[in-house]
């Protein structure tokens, strides 16, 4: 696909939309630059997209931005059911998300991971791992700048690793990973994608394009997830936290290993992990998958699993104040995220929840929070929701409080060792935060004011 002499609407003009008009103006293409806000165009960003030469529209998103136009470029914000995709697609216009730009202008094999949760860490260990073996890498996607920018950093010797959600997939063309890999599949974005089954569908695309040279990592134990292998072309290869196979990476006796190809390959045993909790086995698991069809020594594998301590705003440990550990689980916008962070502590946890409520299903997220949670501290535009269910399902000791700096004093004043206190909302951010990174960074700042 040749972007040079093209017209192209970008929409969004958020990180990833802002960085891929940058990238396709210079790849010779003629760019507009919409997004339905009104944004101050002075802004240095954007002062510096003018000069390029970028066209910028904001404020509005009437039907003739579409004269002329050969290519609609999504950023991940941006729906495919907004009317002027649905009036381009009439015009048989081609739409194409930021993922597809990218592996359209990359010369690399990509490396594709999706998931509901643990997209972040998969992908930072897979791009650990393939540094740590010496090999030429760029990881982006869903997380840093845009793919489209990463992936002009690196050539056919190198590799890309990339973190890819449901939004990017949604307009993907020819997009087609040499390695894809599928955590898990749970109720998330139901606002986005209207159904379960749509969702999953969509999960699905990462695989689509995929034949029989490629290969596709799957989560066995994960019935939905497992069950894709019957719609793939691609070569599978299942890991399992729970139970020994045949074919596929697992855990026996304690240990990591991977079976494949006739040979087994130890790699290191889940105590010297630094990271903890059984999703983190998981996470662990299909990233060496991953490395491993790369051709990454199980040494290289076991010396990143033994040093990484994990992502930022995920499970992240802040300071411990008076005896008492504080995590920061920013990171976890769905009760499912939220449910497994709670796995990976014994008890005795002090929970702060809520925020952007997505109204999802509670009940087992409050039947675990009961067993495992001392008190609940809620916050933002969820927090009369998540009270009720809650107290639905026995849950003691239940506060709501108007802000995140107090819900962190609150925390101070209850939490005793041997309690933690766990920041895991369980919700999106944006009642209250720009994203989950700055939710993430205020809770940091407060915990760090009280150490």
């Amino acid at each position: 696909m040749e972007f040079c002499n093209k017209r192209v609407l970008v929409l969004g003009a958020g990180i990833s939309g802002r960085s891929v008009a940058d990238v396709l103006v210079r790849q010779g293409a003629s760019v507009t630059l919409n997004d339905a806000k009104e944004i101050d165009i002075r802004k240095e960003e954007f002062r510096q997209l003018r000069v390029q030469g970028v066209n910028l529209v904001f404020g509005q998103q009437q039907d003739d931005l579409l004269e002329g136009i050969d290519y609609v470029v999504l950023s991940p914000g941006i729906s495919i059911y907004i009317p002027l995709i649905q009036t381009a697609r009439s015009r048989n216009i081609t739409v194409m998300s930021e993922i597809e730009v990218a592996y359209q202008l990359c010369k690399a094999p990509v490396i594709a991971i999706t998931g509901t949760n643990g997209k972040t860490t998969t992908t930072t260990l897979t791009g650990e791992m393939l540094k740590a073996a010496g090999k030429a890498v760029v990881v982006g996607g869903n997380i840093g700048l845009a793919l489209s920018h990463e992936v002009l950093g690196v050539d056919e010797t190198g590799i890309v690793v990339a973190e890819i959600s449901s939004f990017q997939l949604e307009s993907i063309i020819d997009f087609k990973p040499h390695i894809a890999a599928v955590l898990n599949v749970t109720p998330d974005h139901i606002d986005r994608h209207r159904t379960m089954e749509e969702y999953q569908r969509t999960k699905e695309r990462i695989f689509s394009n995929q034949r029989d040279s490629e290969y596709l990592i799957l989560n066995y134990d994960d019935v939905a997830v497992r069950n894709m292998a019957e719609r793939a072309l691609s070569q599978v290869l299942y890991f399992s936290a729970s139970q020994e196979l045949q074919t596929g990476a697992y855990v026996k006796e304690g240990l990591l290993q991977i079976n494949w190809q006739g040979k087994n390959y130890p790699i290191c045993s889940v105590k010297e992990m630094k990271l903890f909790g059984k999703h983190n086995v998981e996470n662990a698991l299909a990233a060496c998958c991953a490395a491993l069809l790369m051709d990454v020594s199980t040494t290289a594998m076991s010396m990143v699993l033994r040093s990484f301590t994990g992502v930022e705003h995920r499970i992240e440990p802040v300071a411990t104040v008076n005896g008492v550990p504080y995590y920061n689980d920013s990171k976890a916008t769905n009760p499912e995220s939220s449910i497994k962070a709670l796995e990976a502590f014994d008890g005795h946890v002090v929970l702060i929840a809520g925020g952007r409520d997505k109204n999802t299903d509670l009940k087992e997220f409050m039947a675990l929070a009961k067993e495992k949670v001392d008190h609940l501290i809620l916050i933002g535009e969820a927090k009369e929701r998540f009270a009720a269910h809650a107290q639905a399902a026995g849950v003691s000791h239940i506060h709501c409080t108007g802000s995140m700096e107090d819900a962190v004093q609150l925390a101070h004043r209850l939490a005793r060792p041997p309690q933690i206190v766990l920041l895991s909302p369980a919700c999106a951010s944006y009642d209250m935060f720009a994203n989950y990174e700055e939710r993430g960074r205020v809770f940091k700042e407060l915990v760090c004011r009280l150490a």
